[in-house]
């Protein structure tokens, strides 16, 4: 159990880290596709924050990888640009 709250505190942070330091590098019509991306990210953020808080940490492991795939995605499509490259894949 301890070694699945480590996870979620880590991943918790990454995304959070990560939406913080996102920004949207696209015109339209991929700037829609951009924003999307982005509320996805940020309401797995959400939902893993909340499941973490229930005690459901398994959830909540899940929605904070979920969130980070979506600013991933957007970053190898190009969409997105970091400034920390170890946030986020390309």
């Amino acid at each position: 159990m301890r070694i699945l709250e480590e996870k979620v505190k880590h991943y918790r942070g990454l995304l959070e880290r990560a939406i913080k330091d996102v920004k949207i590098a696209a015109s339209q019509p991929l700037r829609d596709v951009a924003e999307d991306y982005l509320m996805m990210a940020r309401s797995y953020y959400r939902d893993g924050v909340h499941f973490q808080e229930k005690g459901d940490l398994v959830n909540a492991l899940a929605c904070l990888s979920y969130g980070h795939a979506w600013l991933d995605a957007g970053v190898r499509l190009g969409v997105f640009d970091v400034r920390d490259k170890t946030l986020c894949k390309a």
